[in-house]
């Protein structure tokens, strides 16, 4: 890792960086990991959206002969594979198409037969949530979390996540979805920085201005999940500023999301008992 003081680490910390020099540097932080890992090279998804294309961008300069990008439609907008293989002929990234939508149907489908079993038998001392159009929706990242290991075991290769500081800073990312990976390079990037990185770059307009979405249901945005805008929500990361229910929205998610970014917790037995 570069040391705090280095201009690369001050430009993000005031919101603006040196795009050139982040590049530089997380595709050297890449090819590091790599190499010291023992592994061949790296594999990530190609979801057609702005972080994922600059994830691919990198990979592919850091590990040129060893990449592979996935493009993973689960009853997703034929657009996004558009997108995304516009993004891998750009860069000259291979990619494969791994359709899940006929898996997803076949999962839920038995999911849901079990949790009806589960309702007529338990009565109303089961208290189903509600919510379980969530639980529904977050099947589609696991589902893409377990196809890019399968590639990563079979290649000898690491899974590179496309998560950014601003969504892992509210926890918008699916636990063992999209936030089970190896490596995280845009970590400490908020989403307007990963924006800047997108336009040095050279994406596609299309990709860069598209609205954010994890694609969980048709019409879904990120900002209209998170209930605010990345504007909003990179500001008060990067300098503490923003209005009163904007900062009380991302602490309580903060807070509500503390879980997905610890390992699992481990019970400390009294000596006595070992």
């Amino acid at each position: 890792m570069a040391p705090a003081n280095t201009p690369v680490m001050r430009a993000v910390e005031v919101g603006v960086v040196d795009a050139p020099a982040v590049v530089t540097f997380l595709v050297g932080w890449l090819k590091q990991q790599v190499e010291a890992s023992k592994t061949e090279g790296v594999v990530f998804g190609l979801s057609g959206g702005i972080d994922s294309a600059v994830v691919g961008a990198l990979c592919k300069q850091a590990v040129p002969e060893r990449c592979q990008g996935l493009i993973m439609p689960c009853h997703s907008d034929p657009r996004d594979r558009e997108d995304a293989l516009a993004v891998a002929r750009l860069f000259g990234i291979p990619v494969q198409t791994v359709d899940l939508s006929p898996v997803y149907d076949l999962h839920l489908a038995a999911l849901r037969q079990s949790l009806a079993a589960a309702e007529q038998e338990q009565g109303p001392g089961l208290a189903v949530d509600r919510r379980a159009s969530l639980a529904e929706a977050n099947l589609k990242p696991r589902l893409r979390m377990a196809t890019l290991y399968f590639f990563a075991n079979s290649l000898n290769y690491l899974v590179v996540g496309t998560g950014n500081r601003s969504e892992l800073t509210v926890g918008y990312f699916t636990k063992y979805g999209d936030g089970g990976v190896d490596l995280l390079p845009l970590g400490s990037l908020v989403k307007t920085q990963v924006r800047q990185l997108a336009e040095h770059l050279g994406l596609p307009r299309r990709v860069i201005d598209k609205p954010p979405s994890a694609g969980l249901w048709e019409g879904q945005t990120d900002e209209g999940e998170m209930g605010t805008s990345y504007a909003e929500l990179d500001r008060y990361i990067l300098e503490g500023v923003a209005a009163g229910a904007v900062r009380a929205k991302v602490e309580r998610m903060s807070r509500a999301a503390a879980h997905k970014l610890t390992l699992p917790l481990i019970p400390e037995l009294p000596e006595e008992f070992l």
